[in-house]
C-alpha cells in the first residue's frame, strides 16, 4: 500500500521560494567563474568595445591560453604546484593515519598528553618567526620541502580521522589479529580500506590547501623557478609587465592581448585542475562529510 502525499498551496509557495533562493545563490556563485573564462577567451577589440565588460562576446579567441603556455612560467609553476599537491597530499595522509590509529587506543603511554599537545596547536602556535627560522636553520629555505613540512598535519583532521577510526567495529582488530596481523598489517589491510570515504575527504581537504599555497611559497622561497602558481599569478596582477612575468619570447603577440585576459586565462589555468578532479571525489567527499556529522 503506498501513501501519495499531496502539497498544499502554501507548501508549494514555499517550495517555489526555497528553489528561487536556491538558484540566485548558485548564479551569484557560478558567474564569477564564468566571467573570469569569458574575460579570458574575449578578442581584445571586443573588450575595448564593450568597456571592459562581457557577458556575451560575439566572438571567442584562444590566444591567451597559447601566450601563457608559449613561455616556461606558466608551465614550470603547475609542475611545482602539482608535485607539491601530490606529494604533500600523500606525506599529509600518511602521517596524519599513522599518528590517528595509535591515538584510539586507550592503552598507548601517555596518550593523553600526546593528544592534549596536539589539540594545544590548535589554541597556540610558536609564531611565524620562530617557524621562519625553523625552516632555515633545518635547511628548507628555497625548497619545495618548505611548502610541504611545515604543517604537515591538520590537528582538525587529525580528529576528524581518528574519530573515524573509532568509531569502526572493535571485532575487525581482534579478527584480524587472531589471524596474525600486527598492528601494522592491521591499518593497511583492515582499517584502511574502510576509511576511504573519510581518506578521500580529508585528501580533497589537504590537496585544495597545497593547491592554493601562496603564503609559504612567499615565505620560504625566493627562487622564482620554485614559485608555485598562486605565487605567479599574484606577481602577475601586481605586476603592470606581464610578458616579463611570463617569460615569454613572443612579445609581439603577447602585447596585442589585454593584459586583463592573459590575467583571467591564468586564473582558469589556475583552477582547473580542481573543478576536474572534484567530481570525481564528490561521492567519497559528501559520504564523509555526513559520517563526520553524524558520528563525530
Amino acid at each position: 500500500m503506498s501513501i501519495v502525499l499531496h502539497k498544499t498551496k502554501t507548501d508549494k509557495v514555499v517550495d517555489a521560494c526555497l528553489y528561487t533562493i536556491l538558484a540566485v545563490f548558485s548564479l551569484a556563485t557560478l558567474f564569477p567563474l564564468y566571467y573570469v573564462f569569458i574575460m579570458s577567451v574575449t578578442p581584445f577589440v571586443e573588450v575595448l568595445r564593450n568597456g571592459g565588460f562581457i557577458i556575451f562576446p560575439s566572438e571567442i579567441t584562444f590566444g591567451a591560453y597559447k601566450e601563457i603556455f608559449a613561455g616556461r612560467r606558466i608551465p614550470d609553476a603547475l609542475r611545482i604546484t602539482a608535485t607539491i599537491t601530490v606529494l604533500g597530499t600523500f606525506l599529509n595522509l600518511l602521517v596524519t593515519m599513522l599518528l590517528a590509529y595509535p591515538l584510539t587506543k586507550n592503552f598507548i603511554p601517555g596518550r593523553n598528553f600526546i593528544l592534549f599537545a596536539i589539540v594545544f596547536t590548535m589554541l597556540f602556535n610558536g609564531g611565524l618567526i620562530p617557524t621562519y627560522l625553523v625552516v632555515r636553520s633545518i635547511g628548507l629555505y628555497n625548497t619545495i620541502w618548505a611548502m610541504i613540512i611545515p604543517g604537515m598535519v591538520s590537528t582538525f583532521n587529525l580528529l576528524i580521522m581518528k574519530t573515524y577510526f573509532q568509531n569502526l567495529p572493535g571485532e575487525l582488530e581482534e579478527a584480524a589479529k587472531m589471524d596474525g596481523c600486527g598492528d601494522i598489517s592491521t591499518l593497511f589491510r583492515i582499517i584502511l580500506p574502510l576509511s576511504m570515504p573519510i581518506i578521500a575527504t580529508l585528501g580533497l581537504f589537504y590537496g585544495v590547501t597545497h593547491w592554493n599555497e601562496y603564503f609559504k611559497g612567499i615565505m620560504y622561497v625566493t627562487d622564482s623557478s620554485l614559485a608555485p602558481i598562486q605565487v605567479v599569478l599574484r606577481n602577475m596582477i601586481q605586476s603592470p609587465n606581464v610578458s616579463q612575468e611570463l617569460m615569454t619570447t613572443n612579445t609581439l603577440e603577447l602585447a596585442q592581448l589585454p593584459p586583463e585576459t592573459v590575467k583571467m586565462a591564468t586564473v582558469v589555468v589556475a583552477i582547473l585542475p580542481i573543478l576536474v578532479v572534484y567530481p570525481f571525489l564528490q561521492k567519497y567527499f559528501m559520504k564523509g562529510m555526513l559520517i563526520g556529522a553524524i558520528k563525530g
